[in-house]
């Protein structure tokens, strides 16, 4: 086997990792309808606790965060038992495993709102084209609602309120997923934020939604279990910042200000590329900030081993190859073969495609 310190234990943050292996956050859909998970995302977690960490699926903080149905959520009480059988699950196999919090912003829809009819928010006002998945099935992006000041404070205590309820469930850390365009990126975009007010036009009016979220979160999670997604040259749904290096810079500076502990640093365009226009290296970002980065975009073995020799980033993120491959560590240690999941096994559904892919003594 190459020689490589991939698979070797690593400490950070007072969090010690079985390996710099880490399951990129993979959204599944299949929460009930009230966003509750239970022993079947206990059953596909724990499957996967091998990974050094693991960071959940987007769980929204509000009904109306979600991007569609059968996702999860943290926004109330009666949703963290559930997450404790998940937690509970993967500390048994001595692993870790952060909640990543989200609100998908105009990217939802009205019929997943609390009553059912709210319209999905935005820092602007913005026409998003295409079409999203509901439980009727797809429908078109809805206008928004630009959310005002008082909502904008009302949704900083929706995500404190989460963070909280990630700590009752046991979670090792939280994750804000703050790229792919949805609430906090669309906050940060100069594509999606043409705001007037203190929310918009600088660049720190721009990251004042985000280092409001943070602060709230800071009075329950130590920032070293504090983790934030960024996702600097993505293109998802169209929209991007106009001009990234000098807002992301200000971005890593503020988390290292606040003492925020990891970095979920995605590559190029989620899925699709590593190197989009405009371009910048945002390799730098590792380099300037002060904790530990995980690296996120397509990687397979031999990019993940070059990375570490290179010591271009401190964790190597794997997503899709994960879904059909539970031992997806054992099988990148032993340089085996990796089962290929079908798209329909992606999204929705039951435990068929889910928790029934074996492992390599299995199969």
């Amino acid at each position: 086997m190459t020689k490589t310190d991939l698979f070797e234990p690593v400490t950070f943050n007072g969090l010690t990792l079985k390996n710099r292996i880490a399951l990129s956050p993979l959204t599944r859909a299949r929460a009930t309808p009230d966003g509750k998970a239970g022993k079947l995302q206990a059953d596909y977690y724990s499957q996967r606790a091998s990974a050094g960490l693991l960071i959940t699926e987007a769980t929204a903080v509000v009904p109306g965060g979600r991007g569609g149905p059968m996702l999860p959520g943290l926004w109330e009480d009666a949703q963290v038992e559930g997450w404790k059988e998940v937690t509970d699950a993967v500390h048994a196999k001595n692993g870790l495993i952060f909640s990543q919090l989200w609100h998908a912003g105009r990217l939802s829809h009205s019929s997943l709102s609390a009553d059912g009819k709210s319209p999905p928010v935005s820092p602007s006002e913005y026409s998003q084209p295409g079409e999203i998945f509901t439980e009727t099935g797809p429908q078109p992006y809805e206008p928004v609602h630009v959310m005002t000041k008082a909502e904008i404070k009302g949704m900083v205590g929706a995500y404190e309120a989460a963070a909280t309820r990630a700590k009752k469930a046991g979670f090792d850390g939280i994750e804000l997923h703050a790229a792919h365009s949805y609430l906090i990126s669309a906050f940060l975009n100069d594509m999606t934020n043409q705001r007037g007010d203190e929310y918009g036009g600088s660049i720190e009016n721009r990251a004042r939604f985000l280092k409001e979220i943070l602060e709230a979160c800071l009075k329950v999670w130590d920032g070293k279990h504090i983790m934030i997604r960024l996702a600097p040259l993505g293109h998802a749904y169209g929209t991007w910042d106009t001009d990234p290096e000098p807002l992301f810079n200000h971005v890593i500076d503020m988390m290292n200000d606040l003492g925020i502990g990891w970095l979920d640093l995605v590559e190029g365009d989620t899925g699709v590329t590593r190197t989009p226009e405009p371009y910048f290296d945002v390799l730098k970002l590792r380099k300037r900030f002060k904790g530990p980065t995980i690296l996120n975009n397509l990687y397979t073995r031999e990019m993940a081993i070059e990375a570490r020799e290179k010591d271009s980033g401190d964790i190597i993120a794997f997503g899709r190859p994960f879904i059909g491959n539970p031992d997806l560590v054992e099988r990148l240690k032993a340089n085996a073969e990796l089962h290929e999941a079908p798209l329909k096994a992606y999204y929705g559904g039951g435990a068929r495609g889910y928790t029934d892919f074996p492992t390599m003594e299995e199969a």
